[in-house]
């Protein structure tokens, strides 16, 4: 799936990286906890939170996800829009609840990028 399509399947609006529309993500993930977010992500994700500050661009970053997705009509603040056109992260906003935007994507084909093996590994530490 592109990032383009992402838009089309939320109604989502670009709020940075309109150029990067192209580019291709593999999996997902919803959380607004960015230590969630740090421990079970894969590369090329579309990160679906309702957290509008720098940190979620700086972890998107660090897991090199290609894109954040805003949730219930969250707007950015300006350091999370600046810092995102710094480091080629886009950024979209959606009206959709959390639940609903993943929902959506998985419907769409996009899955999940734990895996299994995750699963297991998260079941354990509780």
């Amino acid at each position: 799936m592109t990032v383009a399509e992402i838009v089309k399947v939320l109604d989502a609006k670009v709020i940075s990286g309109e150029d990067l529309l192209d580019r291709d993500v593999h999996s997902a993930c919803g959380s607004d906890l960015m230590s969630d977010v740090l421990a079970f992500v894969k590369d090329q994700s579309v990160l679906v939170t309702g957290l509008t500050n720098a940190q979620a661009v700086r972890t998107a970053e660090m897991m090199d996800i290609v894109c954040i997705v805003l949730v219930r009509g969250k707007t950015a603040d300006s350091g999370m829009i600046d810092l995102a056109r710094d480091r080629s992260v886009v950024v979209l906003q959606t009206e959709y609840s959390m639940f609903t935007a993943c929902g959506l994507l998985y419907e769409s084909g996009l899955r999940g990028g734990g895996g299994r093996a995750n699963a297991k590994k998260f079941k354990a530490a509780l």
